[in-house]
């Protein structure tokens, strides 16, 4: 990196915020150490920032807590890591709005603590909350159990604070919920993966904290009955915030007193009563259908649900994202063993059953990239053929090179390329990271 660009920096976020050298180990992907790390304080810093790396034709990669620094396609070309951990305020809240603004740098769990202060919190609950950051969030799409009820962060942004990719400052939407007037910019955002523009603030919708919750997990000796049990429970009166089903693997690594066998773990919130009533219906509606032991799961479960799939296989091989349709989670979960198991691999599986979302994670063991990347293009396929998708959620970079991280997104992708254009047209935000090659 040129000495002029670097000194441009310093003197924009000061000597003590870019880092250069030995000092960006944490900042290392697939191998691939960028030229500097920089760690503005404000919206006009990042501004500054970008202005000098698109001036010199410099990529920049934002990033928030690092947790889906992984994901996605193996970076072009080096460039800056924009860090935004510096930008963590909590700018308002309204609490008889039910909205709060806040900087994009904020974790997750610091926002929610400090939410809870005045009994609300943001009803989105990705995995590793107390890295993830609320850009980072954003820019990944990223989710948890909770959003079988509560939906993703597409349902809870009102409006967004960007730097584009010329270092200009753009605001989209508003700071109220019927603002509703205007192009929805704020949703060209989410899950684009720093491609378009760095967050740099955000407007949230909020509920009130409810009066109880609880998560209750349901033992079955095949996860074929637990299938059946998610079927039984979608089709009920009962109205959970959270629809997790576990093979064999997975409820073993989640722990927390859940019997060997498969798992259906669900959970509920609202009144008291409410709660406990549904609890118990539960339990009978699962009886008939081979679900024994249902128990009340401790409140430090949740954060162990999403990552449950990978979490039982430790360092996996690989893991992968399948969506397909809700009735069909089971069985492409068996599926997708089976066909691990006959080319030698161990799998697990966890799925937020309700709204169809598979993470499957391959063993750790050794083994040649060919026969890898063959049990990841099977499960696309399956994927495919109940007419969903898949996505390669990490796996090593020989791996990554026989199969494609993404789907292949067809017509929208030209659409998806002609954006990047408008908004990026010099290429130099996560170049070539996500769909389409964007």
């Amino acid at each position: 990196m040129q000495d002029a660009l670097l000194d441009g920096l310093r003197g924009v976020v000061g000597p003590a915020n870019v880092r250069t050298g030995i000092e960006l180990g944490p900042w290392v992907v697939e191998g691939r150490t960028p030229d500097a790390a920089v760690f503005p304080a404000s919206t006009e810093e990042v501004a500054g920032v970008v202005a000098l790396a698109a001036e010199a034709d410099v990529p920049v990669v934002p990033w928030g807590g690092g947790t889906a620094a992984a994901v996605g396609s193996p970076a072009a070309r080096t460039g800056l890591v924009l860090g935004l951990s510096r930008m963590s305020r909590l700018v308002e809240h309204e609490p008889g709005d039910l909205t709060a603004t806040v900087e994009a740098g904020i974790t997750v769990a610091a926002l929610q603590a400090a939410l809870a202060g005045r009994g609300q919190w943001l009803s989105l609950d990705p995995p590793d909350a107390e890295r993830a950051t609320l850009g980072g969030v954003l820019a990944a799409d990223a989710s948890g159990p909770r959003r079988h009820l509560y939906g993703t962060a597409r349902d809870l942004l009102i409006g967004v604070a960007v730097v584009t990719a010329e270092g200009a400052f753009v605001r989209g939407g508003g700071k109220v919920v019927k603002n509703v007037a205007g192009y929805d910019l704020p949703k060209l955002f989410i899950g684009s993966y720093g491609t378009l523009g760095v967050v740099v603030e955000a407007t949230l919708r909020l509920r009130p904290l409810p009066e109880a919750e609880r998560l209750v997990g349901v033992s079955f000796d095949r996860l074929k009955d637990a299938g059946a049990a998610v079927r039984a429970l979608l089709a009920s009166d009962l109205i959970p915030n959270a629809v997790e089903l576990l093979d064999g693997a997975a409820a073993a690594a989640l722990g927390a007193g859940v019997a060997p066998g498969a798992a259906l773990v669900v959970g509920f919130d609202g009144l008291e009563e409410q709660v406990a009533w549904q609890c118990e219906e539960l339990a009978r509606l699962c009886a008939p259908l081979g679900g024994r032991e249902a128990r009340a799961l401790p409140p430090e479960t949740w954060p162990r649900l999403a990552p449950a799939a990978r979490a039982a296989l430790g360092l996996p091989a690989a893991t992968m994202t399948l969506t397909v349709l809700p009735m069909q989670v089971a069985e492409t979960m068996e599926q997708g063993a089976n066909a691990a198991r006959a080319r030698g691999f161990v799998t697990a599986w966890a799925a937020h059953a309700g709204v169809g979302v598979v993470s499957a994670a391959l063993a750790a063991e050794p083994a040649p990239p060919g026969p890898l990347a063959a049990v990841l293009a099977e499960w696309r396929e399956m994927a495919h053929a109940g007419g969903g998708q898949a996505t390669l959620e990490w796996a090593p970079l020989a791996v990554k090179a026989q199969v494609p991280v993404w789907d292949d997104p067809g017509a929208a992708g030209r659409l998806m390329q002609g954006i990047k254009r408008e908004l990026d047209p010099r290429n130099i935000l996560n170049p070539g990271r996500f769909v389409a090659g964007i």
